[in-house]
């Protein structure tokens, strides 16, 4: 086989850039100081030269599925058939998605036809920690055994057939928990960002799954976020420190244990979940379903996108 055969186009930085063209910024520097998350450093030139130009993408794969939803209207002969487009976004624990998902959001919403973009993560169908803890797999938690595949599987279902009015069920990352009789509801929107750890992994992933389907099978454009681990792992600690200091000294907070350690204690724990937990779940569910994305963002020092390959 030719080495240099791939099913992906490579872009560096620079070509990549290119393809934004005339796609307008509509971003302020206060909507992307607000966009940005705890360790990410976000500027309006990585918006500039990553964001718009697979914004710019984006309308080009949504105008073809419209057309083809026109071709589909005439067929059976119905006025009205909206059914949402999906774009499924897929990475490591701290690797940045929630921080894609939110520009891509804002971005998406302000095309010139005023498209409704909902954002929804796969945390809320997570199964509570107290379901977690009778199967005894608290410590899984984010791993494909923690979801509840039913419930989401049933959600993605119900956006793609067209359902007005679908909710998902509401997860809180201060109680660490899903928030008991809460949900965000989606009324038929135009686009849906679904953003998740287990976004791409498909139905063998879940032996549980017995209708042999997963969200990847009703996903229209799937991004997958990607880094270095050694990056990651950094990324993630310098994360857990910052919310030590802020998020974790909530009463409320399900790690607020953690601000009564020392700071040496605090890094040691951080570096231990991560390389007991996440890494391991990084290296066995998540970077596996990275080829199946229809586009990559891979991300080098100080969260910027060096390099971006696309499904050909």
């Amino acid at each position: 086989m030719n080495g240099n055969l791939t099913p992906y186009f490579i872009f560096d930085r620079k070509r990549w850039s290119d393809l934004r063209e005339s796609e307008p910024m509509t971003l302020t520097s206060d909507d992307i100081e607000k966009l940005k998350g705890i360790v990410d450093e976000l500027s309006i030139q990585e918006v500039e030269e990553i964001y718009l130009p697979l914004s710019r993408l984006l309308s080009h794969y949504y105008e073809a599925r419209t057309v083809r939803q026109t071709v589909l209207r005439k067929f059976l002969k119905q006025d009205t058939l909206k059914i949402p487009f999906i774009i499924g976004i897929a990475g490591s624990v701290s690797v940045g998605k929630s921080t894609t998902a939110r520009v891509l959001q804002a971005l998406l919403s302000r095309w010139q036809n005023h498209t409704q973009v909902s954002l929804v993560t796969t945390d809320g169908f997570l199964y509570p920690n107290k379901v977690l803890e009778e199967k005894g797999i608290l410590l899984k938690k984010g791993f494909p055994q923690s979801y509840d595949t039913k419930k989401l599987l049933n959600f993605v279902m119900d956006i793609k057939s067209g359902k007005h009015h679908v909710t998902a069920p509401e997860y809180s990352h201060l109680i660490y928990d899903i928030v008991p009789d809460k949900h965000i509801k989606i009324n038929q929107p135009d686009i849906l960002i679904l953003e998740g750890l287990n976004v791409l992994q498909s139905s063998k992933d879940y032996p549980q799954n017995k209708a042999q389907l997963f969200v990847s099978d009703f996903v229209d454009f799937s991004i997958y976020v990607d880094a270095e681990e050694s990056l990651l792992e950094e990324w993630y600690i310098s994360r857990f420190m910052k919310l030590r200091k802020g998020a974790f000294t909530d009463p409320k907070s399900y790690f607020r244990n953690f601000t009564q350690i020392s700071e040496a204690e605090a890094i040691s724990t951080s570096r231990t979940i991560w390389r007991e937990i996440n890494l391991k779940n990084l290296r066995k569910n998540i970077l596996p379903t990275r080829a199946r994305a229809s586009l990559i963002l891979h991300k080098g020092t100080n969260h910027t996108v060096d390099y971006v390959k696309l499904r050909k």
